[in-house]
């Protein structure tokens, strides 16, 4: 019981308390986001985000409190059952045209947000595994594989934007495993190479980015849809679709410069329909105006900055690459999201982590959070990896 004691002592209160301030912001902008989504009850959204709220903290003292350094004899497992459960997605019945979720009834379970705590907790302990040889070939190719497999698979759901989450994982970790700088700067030019050959592809399908694409106009060598290549080039010029592919990315840049200085005020915004998903950073902008927004995003720095904080501190390996992986995580998704909202990115339907509406992402993200407290908790107890952990630790 002094051991439990203890480790309730070292978890990160401020940590944990910015999170929850976050969550205080997420309900108060859903209330207003999701009033007239459900007629006669303008409660309806919010009492089922604050279910997944409940649950998420659940998740996120479980994951707090559990010892990581044991996910050392399983990570094949867990790694193997997401690959499995991004495989049986697709013998799901489809649901608006993709097959992305698992209807379990009291919710929609989003196989792709346990592939990216998964692709974490695999590569932490793979690179680990391989410390002595991280500078072979062989450990870099094996990585992107593991990496590339659920991308795939996740892509042809399809979900492009989650398929580019579990890449901006990789590659911060791959950098804090100690492989080369060089190595990192040329996979990365490697990418740019090959988006700026994109870029020139797409460019015959949309005309100078005047019209939009259609199927006979595209390349048969491009794996993509036109509806997908259409969300993927209208930020460059959404007026190609204003009332359709367009009207969102339009209708969230009147909504965030509407704001101004401080905003129309609480509950004020009027702008776009179904907000309280991907583009509820635009209510954020719209009724909090930049004062409101910049307060958000700054709760979001203190997080990952205190989150980068933990992985310097860390001694031993694993716990260094599982925050690593989790910050690079959110941070992502914060960059693609408020951009699409700003109209100055890809629309990839990546969600807003923690504001948001959804059970899967909510329970995902705060139970990658948990994981950085567990890193914490261990720090400040001595204990890592190869060292005795405490018996009460699950």
């Amino acid at each position: 019981m002094s051991d439990f004691k203890s480790s309730v002592k070292n978890i990160d209160w401020l940590f944990v308390s910015l999170l929850s301030l976050l969550l205080a912001v997420n309900l108060m902008i859903l209330k207003s986001a999701s009033a007239n989504v459900v007629a006669g009850d303008e409660l309806f959204l919010v009492k089922r985000q604050l279910i997944w709220v409940g649950a998420g903290f659940a998740v996120m003292f479980a994951a707090a409190f559990f010892d990581y350094t044991r996910f050392q004899r399983f990570f094949w497992f867990i790694y193997g059952g997401s690959i499995l459960l991004l495989i049986g997605v697709f013998f799901a019945p489809e649901k608006n045209n993709a097959h992305r979720w698992f209807d379990l009834g009291f919710m929609d379970l989003q196989p792709s947000e346990p592939a990216k705590i998964a692709l974490i907790i695999t590569l932490a302990c793979f690179f680990f595994m391989r410390r002595n040889k991280i500078k072979h070939w062989s450990t870099l190719l094996i990585s992107g594989a593991l990496t590339v497999l659920p991308m795939i698979l996740i892509f042809k759901q399809p979900d492009l934007g989650t398929a580019l989450v579990l890449f901006a994982i990789f590659l911060p970790m791959l950098w804090m495993a100690g492989v080369s700088p060089k190595v990192i700067v040329v996979i990365l030019l490697v990418i740019l190479v090959l988006l700026l050959a994109l870029f020139i592809i797409l460019w015959g399908p949309t005309a100078g980015f005047t019209h939009l694409p259609e199927k006979a106009d595209m390349p048969a060598y491009l794996p993509l849809e036109p509806y997908q290549l259409t969300r993927l080039i209208i930020f460059i010029n959404p007026h190609m679709d204003p009332l359709d592919a367009g009207y969102h990315v339009i209708q969230s840049q009147k909504a965030i410069s509407s704001g101004g200085l401080f905003g129309k005020g609480y509950g004020q915004g009027n702008f776009l329909p179904e907000q309280h998903s991907d583009f509820i950073f635009s209510v954020v902008g719209e009724e909090l105006g930049f004062v409101g927004a910049a307060a958000v995003l700054g709760l979001y720095l203190l997080v990952l900055l205190r989150a980068l904080q933990i992985a310097s501190k860390s001694k031993d390996l694993v716990g260094t690459l599982i925050v690593t992986g989790a910050a690079a995580m959110m941070a992502f998704q914060i960059l693609v999201n408020v951009g699409m909202t700003a109209g100055v990115m890809p629309v990839t339907g990546i969600p807003l982590p923690l504001l948001s509406y959804g059970g899967s992402g909510m329970i995902a993200n705060m139970g990658v959070l948990g994981l950085v407290l567990a890193v914490d908790m261990r720090t400040k107890q001595g204990l890592y990896f190869g060292k005795r952990a405490a018996r009460w630790i699950f």
